[in-house]
This record gives structure tokens, C-alpha cells and sequence, in this order.
């Protein structure tokens, strides 16, 4: 019989120590630093309390590798609109929810 942890294992990814620093930097230099300060903060708030209940660092690791994942594809997203392509053709989920009620 083979002992199993009863916790959940770690993200694999560990960010640098200065990594959450660096990124609400970044945040705040941002054009959207408006909205993505609070709601990083917010997030880091969360999962830090989660991090002092569970003595793990997955809710912290994963809030900074969110947002950095955000941060960087945020050129992309802002090319995109205003490319002026047409995004019709994607599918609307609320669409689809409100045909099966």
C-alpha cells in the first residue's frame, strides 16, 4: 500500500521572486491600468488570504501567471480590434444557453 498526499500538488510553474512586483508595474504603466490595477490586486488579495490558509503558493503562482498571460497578449487583442475584422462569425454561448431554456 503506497501513502497518497492528501494536498494537491504544486504548479510546476514558479515565477520569480520579483515576478507579481514587476508585473502590477506593468499594469499600472498600461493604457487599461484603470480596470486591471484594482482587479489584479483584487485577485493577488484572494489568493494571498487562500496562500495563509492552505500553505500553498498555486493561487499565487497562478494569479501571476494569469495576468502576465493577459498583459502580454493585450497587443494582440488591441490590434485585432482595430484591424476592424469581422467577428460575427464566432459563436455567442449566451445565444446557445438561451435556445436550450
Amino acid at each position: 500500500m503506497s501513502a497518497q498526499p492528501d494536498h494537491p500538488p504544486v504548479t510546476p510553474y514558479a515565477p520569480a521572486p520579483g515576478a507579481p512586483a514587476e508585473l502590477l508595474a506593468q499594469l499600472r504603466a498600461s493604457t487599461r491600468a484603470e480596470r486591471w490595477v484594482l482587479a489584479f490586486e483584487q485577485e493577488w488579495a484572494a489568493a494571498l488570504e487562500e496562500s495563509r490558509r492552505t500553505f500553498s503558493l498555486a493561487g499565487l503562482y497562478e494569479v501571476v501567471q494569469v495576468w502576465q498571460a493577459r498583459a502580454a497578449s493585450a497587443p494582440a487583442v488591441d490590434a485585432f480590434l482595430a484591424s476592424g475584422k469581422d467577428d460575427s462569425g464566432f459563436v455567442d454561448l449566451e445565444e446557445i444557453r438561451g435556445r436550450r431554456q
